[in-house]
């Protein structure tokens, strides 16, 4: 019997869809049944991924796409698996990550007048009024299913939004008696449902941002995740070049420029102090950046002239949003760049003014280099500090390797001293709803098999993991990764934030601020007992490099999960 539910699936396969995260109820008969009914018929459906938490599973769906290119779907159960998505569907938006997320939803007849009619009581308690409003100011496009027979109308229409700019996630649902009704299959018309051409600038912005640049004295470029596309990455090297632009990355999600060039000055997150680069720069331009800069502890200068190229310039899902800029354009980011490149090989810049711009941002990058290599030293104590512990990662991790960087606290740290210079070697979430790094492994080792995949994460973060599902996950479908956990025996970033609005209050001078894990969890533990992982608690600098060489090689070797628990400095 071909149903609403396999057409379902079909229309997956004609989107490219390859896995479906899958967390499932009791109001997807219909959809099981299909499943069962293709694999015996041999005929193609995604593969199913068994979550048994909805984040991971999202998360999960978050990372494939984040290393692959390819949404992904997510299935979950009624209004109560929507609602566990929680987190990861705020991380998909903000972080533009496309999939399509499926839920069932309670039967509408309750005397047995169609098949899929109520015959549980949970049906009547998860019955709500406004399902799809759970996660509608979050989705770039929700329905409902009423009918199998425009099914793959929709999912094909759903994964349109999901896949143009700007990129997210999308949702349907469907009652149980739509996905039993019984229609007749159709065909494959997926060509005519593409995602939107790329944007591109006007004439009239290429030669406004171009001459702007061309005339400035200290040129900056501000980004956070123009590498999310990979391509993007090489015209903004070839830009930033050719004109002597520093490149300064604000709460980077990806590598967007090459750490080691000389024009590359950084990466700032919350640092409570004015960056000396912006504040410098007379024309900035921002390229796929939410939060280009704090204006409270650091902003650009007063008379800078500011142009600001995005998908969505306007930030239509923040409320409170603005930027100082004379000229905003909506526009994709690698075809921008392309546009500019091509402005300036008909109007090459003055060859003097471009040397002395680069002299000038490449006496600065050395420096910062050399104080962070300074950073990376073994401490004293002998104790190991995050940027000791990075900075040897970076030397034993190899070519191969992906970092998934949900350091939180040390977010930057990361950043900082892996110094990355390889397009899409590194993600983080986009969001800030922690946790999402686990599912988010599994997601890249399953589009990139070939690759080691470390996950580096703190101790809050890791337990917001659901390390129990993430671990078993893993065994079961053979994504083994390194998940590095920054143990700081507590949640660091709350006492940050509270020490910088009330630097000399009550908590300051706290004993404690209720943000402690002591006594600390067997992470470790938790991780072997779900999937079999090795692991290791490291608490000196000595054993670094034995610890990550045996943790790297037990990945890749004995293709298991690894875990080093990491103890740095109380704090």
């Amino acid at each position: 019997m071909y149903t609403t539910s396999s057409a379902f699936l079909d229309a997956l396969v004609e989107a490219n869809v390859s896995f479906i995260f899958a967390n499932v109820g009791s109001d997807h008969p219909a959809l099981i049944e299909a499943v069962a009914e293709a694999r015996a018929a041999g005929r193609a459906i995604p593969q199913i991924v068994t979550c048994p938490n909805e984040m991971v599973g999202m998360s999960a769906a978050h990372g494939y796409w984040q290393a692959s290119g390819e949404p992904q779907a997510v299935v979950v159960h009624v209004e109560c698996g929507t609602q566990a998505l929680a987190g990861a569907v705020h991380n998909a938006a903000k972080g533009r990550a496309p999939m399509l997320v499926f839920a069932g939803a309670s039967p509408f007849t309750q005397e047995g007048e169609l098949k899929g009619s109520r015959n549980e009581f949970i049906q009547w308690i998860q019955d709500v009024h406004d399902q799809r409003g759970l996660v509608r100011g979050y989705m770039r496009y929700d329905n409902e299913i009423r009918t199998g027979r425009n099914v793959k109308d929709l999912v094909h229409r759903a994964l349109q939004f999901a896949k143009s700019d700007p990129k997210g996630p999308v949702y349907l649902m469907g009652a149980r008696e739509v996905m039993e009704e019984e229609v007749a299959p159709t065909r494959n018309d997926a060509a005519a449902w593409r995602p939107i051409e790329p944007a591109a600038l006007g004439g009239r912005a290429i030669r406004e941002i171009a001459t702007a640049l061309a005339g400035a004295r200290r040129p900056l470029l501000v980004t956070s995740f123009v590498g999310r596309n990979p391509r993007a990455v090489t015209p903004l090297v070839a830009l930033c070049r050719r004109l002597g632009i520093g490149v300064l990355e604000s709460v980077p999600n990806a590598m967007n420029f090459p750490h080691t060039d000389p024009l590359y000055q950084g990466n700032q997150w919350n640092h409570p102090r004015q960056n000396p680069v912006l504040a410098a720069a007379d024309v900035i331009l921002v390229v796929d950046s939410d939060v280009p800069w704090i204006p409270t502890v650091s902003r650009p200068a007063d008379d800078a002239r500011i142009f600001h190229i995005d998908v969505d310039p306007l930030k239509q899902q923040m409320p409170l949003w603005h930027i100082r800029a004379e000229g905003v354009f909506g526009a994709d980011a690698e075809t921008a760049l392309d546009q500019l490149n091509a402005w300036f090989d008909a109007n090459p810049p003055d060859a003097d003014a471009v040397a002395a711009r680069t002299q000038h941002y490449a006496a600065l990058h050395a420096a910062r280099g050399q104080a962070l290599r300074a950073l990376e030293q073994p401490s004293e104590t002998g104790a190991v500090t995050a940027e000791y512990l990075v900075a040897r990662l970076r030397a034993l991790a190899g070519d191969d390797a992906l970092f998934v960087n949900e350091g939180i606290s040390h977010y930057h740290t990361v950043f900082d001293h892996l110094a990355l210079d390889r397009p899409g070697s590194i993600v983080t979430s986009g969001g800030g709803s922690l946790g999402w790094n686990g599912g988010a492994a599994i997601g890249i080792k399953l589009a990139r098999p070939e690759s080691t995949v470390v996950a580096l994460t703190g101790d809050g973060s890791y337990l917001f993991t659901v390390p129990s599902s993430v671990h078993w996950m893993a065994r079961r479908y053979e994504t083994p990764f390194l998940q590095i956990v920054f143990n700081n025996r507590g949640w660091k970033s709350p006492k940050l934030s509270t020490l910088a609005v009330h630097p000399d209050g009550y908590a300051a001078r706290a004993n404690q601020l209720d943000t402690s894990f002591e006594p600390a969890p067997d992470y470790v533990g938790i991780a072997a007992a779900a999937g079999g992982a090795w692991g290791r608690q490291v608490g000196q600098a000595a054993e670094v490099d034995e610890a990550l060489a045996e943790a790297l090689r037990v990945v890749r070797e004995e293709r298991r999960c690894a875990v080093l628990d990491v103890w740095l400095p109380h704090h």
